[in-house]
């Protein structure tokens, strides 16, 4: 292969693929390998029937494969939006968390990602939230 087909990653794909050996293609056609370096040796006319049969593989090739990439795009895409709808209620859930924290709770937190130590249990290390310790105190002895 020459080097100018590598100067973008695509060139690399569609220069493979004009790069299809003789004996691949034939076998994809259903012509012997012999028949064909006989037919490139013996007329002209063979030679472009020949090419031609490769060039309709090849685009029959170049076909399959963009419809992969297409298919593949989508899909993509697809989980692009997911994952974009996801981070939007997390950075919501991590604001709200924030909000309702107390700032002894924050600096914990933060010694914490400063240390590199992991978290502890956020049920068990930390009080409850401001709401359910209102929650609690209205709500009185029960009894």
């Amino acid at each position: 292969m020459n080097s100018s087909c590598y100067s973008v990653a695509m060139d690399l794909g569609v220069c493979q693929l004009r790069n299809f050996s003789i004996s691949f293609l034939s076998s994809l056609l259903g012509t012997e390998t012999s028949s064909v370096k006989l037919d490139n040796s013996s007329s002209g006319a063979s030679v472009v029937a020949i090419d031609n049969k490769i060039e309709q593989a090849m685009d029959l090739v170049k076909s399959h494969l963009m419809y992969a990439v297409r298919e593949e795009v989508e899909v993509l895409k697809e989980q692009i939006k997911e994952l974009i709808e996801r981070n939007s209620q997390l950075e919501q859930e991590n604001n709200l968390l924030k909000n309702l924290a107390s700032p002894e709770q924050l600096a914990q937190f933060q010694a914490q990602v400063q240390s590199g130590s992991p978290p502890a249990s956020t049920q068990g290390a930390l009080p409850p939230a401001p709401s359910a310790q209102l929650a609690a105190q209205n709500s009185g002895p029960t009894a």
